[in-house]
């Protein structure tokens, strides 16, 4: 199911947070590729991430 984009981010920190607990679980070679994409995506959004600007919207 699709996440509503009023409750995207607090529904996929949650989810995220659950991954990150589960990184050293075994798991199938379907999911360590899952694993290892959701890695990488983690790894570009935090290079891409301007927290300047995110601050500035907050304020």
């Amino acid at each position: 199911m699709a996440n509503m984009s009023y409750c995207r981010f607090q529904n996929t920190v949650k989810d995220l947070f659950d991954c990150y607990e589960s990184f050293d679980d075994y798991v199938s070679e379907e999911e360590a590729q899952a694993r290892t994409r959701m890695y990488n995506l983690c790894l570009k959004i935090t290079e891409n991430f301007d927290l300047l600007d995110l601050l500035d919207k907050v304020e």
